[in-house]
């Protein structure tokens, strides 16, 4: 079984200029196995790329590794307005 968080992992660090705050936290839906990317503030805009390139092309090789019955896979990139909205919630 292919190991999708080491994949995203090894695509994703050498673009970083902060990779001791990278995360990968794996959440499971009912459709979906998301992997939310915690990532510093300054390395948002090199992961998303201009115009969301390089996050497209992240997405286009983790989606195309396909694994005999499990959900699919989603790439969420997790920034500080996100938390921020959902500490309000509470």
């Amino acid at each position: 079984m292919p190991n999708i968080e080491a994949l995203i992992k090894s695509i994703v660090e050498p673009l970083v200029e902060y990779p001791e705050e990278f995360a990968v936290e794996v959440v499971d839906t009912d459709d979906f196995t998301e992997y939310h990317l915690q990532l510093h503030p300054e390395d948002i805009g090199r992961v998303i790329g201009k115009k969301g390139r390089v996050v497209r092309a992240i997405r286009t090789i983790v989606y195309s590794v396909r694994v005999r019955n499990q959900k699919r896979a989603r790439i969420v990139i997790a920034d500080e307005v996100e938390e921020i909205d959902d500490s309000e919630d509470e």
